[in-house]
């Protein structure tokens, strides 16, 4: 066994961190990455803890694999108790971060307290040193990383930082890397930012141990000619996430206008995914992956020429595109750019905007709350207006900054029905009416409306059955418009997408939009190669349930249960308009929902309200939370700067 990885333990009141190694026994029940985060949250959280106050804890995790040469294995894991949700709070970001944080020698960093004035952590060659940040206060995202490597003189040094909106504690502030790596979802640039802590900066050339590096680097090559040769990824590695407008819009599964419409039919051509070609430079990746499906793109001529960017994904075509009603790459590719700048989450900002932009249809909001800023659909101008006025908390922006619940105690709490989200948290501006498992889905996911935690993208290729039984070891319906069987598909997506975020992989590169990809039985050597550990896929799925489960206690410590479990009402009340004849007209059919909740509820031991159950957790060995944090008050002062 090769595994002698560290975690940091860091108080910021205190400017105090103790050293420990990870036990292997915690490896083979959470492997690491969001299992290991939510260990140590689970047991250090308590529940009536502010998510912007001192208690909170800040959890930064490079998964199992992260630095390993196989599927994209360079992700990050964030997490805190959400400011939005007051639940889960997590993020997966992309980029180099994770594998520098294992060469800076170590796999976690655990954060609480607050400091007293603006710092930065240092993890550089197994040690932990606290530096004063107020010279980097009030920069944007990309000016903070140039400065921290001048000022550290080091340009292989790798940084997560906040920009305006985490400092100003926008509770869907995000957390960035590079130009685009994003810690999107979940508000835990808030949180950063609730703590002084401007950045987490990795560097180091501490070595990492492999088991067997012989045997990991054929198998890796092996696996990763296996996921590189689907048509999803070799699509995605000409076109980007922006492919899947194409389906979304012409189909009719896209959030249009805040969705008043599921698609803005050849209105939106404009922004189909080819389009997006004329501003490409090349394509790029995050450290470790060959798939190369990120755009470098430069607007060459008119009001924004110049500008050079990575992006946009296919969340800012709907964020800045359909949701808000305009159809154009440029305005896009700006608002995108913008976003990651200020380190905000594109997805929350654009449902928040595309709603503030229906209730000044409404009349809920008017040109006095705006300061005469006109919130008509279309408008491009005013959608990064409001955007930058939420950022800076200025008039009607103040209040958006908070959510939808704080701000409709203001607007009115009947404005709530026009809000796309479940449990506070903004949806993905895709449209859910016509697919049952993808409104489980956003419905269930312990952060709130999620189209990374479950979603099973195969659902819509109405694949033949006996291929799905032999992909979910249950029979499946194969009509995407089912309920029937949809709860044991969202269930199975869950525990995979678990154990991806865990090791540290791409969820790209595994059975999200292509049946051919890996899944569990094909992480298993690589686990083994790499570490030493020797697990069953039933063993693997049993990790996955364990991690999962933690992540639903947290939530019903804090008051989830069954009705959170819901998508929009919206959804079960207001037809589709338009699409293809299959996907108009079509609504969730509330009965049959709940139905298809219990089947989900069962297929993890959950009782009828969606709480764990005592056979439950006592099969997979989960006890009460216990105190885990070391007492920092006996540890030597971590370095200062």
């Amino acid at each position: 066994m090769v595994l002698k990885r560290k975690v940091a333990f860091v108080d910021l009141t205190k400017e105090k961190a103790v050293i420990e190694e990870i036990p292997v026994e915690l490896r083979k029940r959470h492997l690491g990455g969001r299992g290991l985060n939510w260990y140590y949250l689970y047991n250090n959280i308590p529940p009536d803890a502010d998510p912007l106050g001192e208690e909170n804890i800040f959890a930064v995790g490079s998964g199992l694999l992260s630095g390993f040469p196989a599927l994209g294995a360079g992700r990050t894991q964030i997490s805190a108790k959400s400011p939005i949700t007051g639940g889960v709070g997590d993020s997966n970001m992309g980029g180099a971060f994770a594998p520098q944080l294992k060469y800076a020698g170590f796999d976690h960093i655990i954060v609480r307290g607050r400091a007293k004035r603006p710092v930065y952590i240092l993890v550089k060659d197994g040690e932990i040193e606290i530096r004063g940040a107020e010279h980097l206060w009030g920069m944007d995202t990309h000016e903070t990383q140039k400065a921290i490597r001048e000022e550290i003189e080091d340009d292989r040094a790798e940084s997560m930082v906040i920009g305006r909106a985490g400092e100003n504690r926008v509770v869907f502030a995000n957390v960035m890397n590079g130009i685009k790596n994003a810690g999107g979802r979940s508000g835990l640039g808030a949180v950063m930012g609730s703590k002084n802590l401007k950045a987490i900066t990795a560097s180091g050339a501490v070595d990492v141990e492999v088991h067997d590096p012989e045997n990991l680097l054929r198998y890796a090559l092996e696996v990763d000619k296996k996921a590189r040769s689907t048509k999803w990824a070799k699509t995605l590695g000409r076109l980007g996430t922006p492919l899947l407008y194409d389906v979304s819009y012409t189909t009719g599964f896209i959030g249009t206008m805040n969705w008043q419409y599921n698609t803005p039919g050849e209105e939106g051509s404009p922004l189909e995914a080819e389009n997006l070609e004329k501003y490409g430079m090349k394509m790029v990746a995050c450290i470790g992956c060959s798939v190369h499906c990120r755009h470098r793109v430069k607007i060459r001529e008119g009001k924004n020429a110049g500008l050079t960017t990575e992006g946009p994904e296919y969340a800012a075509a709907g964020a800045f595109g359909t949701g808000v009603g305009v159809y154009d790459w440029e305005s896009v590719i700006k608002g995108n750019a913008e976003c990651n700048k200020w380190g905000v989450d594109i997805i929350s900002m654009g449902t928040t905007v595309a709603w503030a932009f229906e209730l000044y249809q409404r009349g809920y909001i008017t040109d006095k709350d705006t300061f005469g800023l006109k919130l008509e659909w279309g408008d491009e101008d005013a959608v990064l207006g409001l955007a930058r006025m939420i950022v800076e908390r200025e008039g009607i922006g103040n209040i958006l900054a908070e959510g939808f619940k704080k701000a409709a105690e203001h607007f009115g709490e009947e404005t709530l029905y026009y809000a796309n989200q479940t449990k506070n948290h903004p949806n993905l501006l895709t449209d859910e009416r016509g697919i049952p498992s993808f409104a489980l889905g956003i419905a269930t996911s312990t952060r709130g409306a999620d189209h990374l935690r479950s979603r099973p993208g195969i659902d819509l290729f109405q694949l033949p059955e006996d291929v799905l039984e032999s992909i979910y070891g249950h029979k499946i319906i194969s009509d995407f418009t089912a309920y029937e069987t949809k709860g044991i598909m969202v269930w199975w997506h869950e525990l995979l997408y678990n154990i991806v975020d865990s090791l540290g992989i791409c969820k790209f590169q595994t059975v999200f939009n292509s049946a051919n990809s890996p899944k569990f039985e094909d992480y298993i050597p690589l686990i083994k190669y790499a570490t030493g550990i020797e697990l069953t896929k039933q063993q693997l799925m049993e990790i996955a349930e364990r991690n999962y489960t933690i992540e639903r206690l947290f939530n019903t410590i804090n008051g989830f249960s069954r009705k959170d479990d819901y998508p929009p009402e919206r959804y079960f009340r207001e037809e589709t308009k338009r699409g293809l004849p299959f996907m108009k007209g079509r609504k969730l059919d509330r009965e049959r929902y709940e139905k298809m909740l219990d089947e989900y509820y069962r297929q993890h031991g959950w009782d009828e309200n969606g709480i764990p159950t005592e056979e439950t957790l006592a099969r997979l060995g989960i006890e009460k939370p216990k105190v885990s944090f070391p007492v920092i008050e006996k540890t030597a002062d971590a370095k200062r700067g």
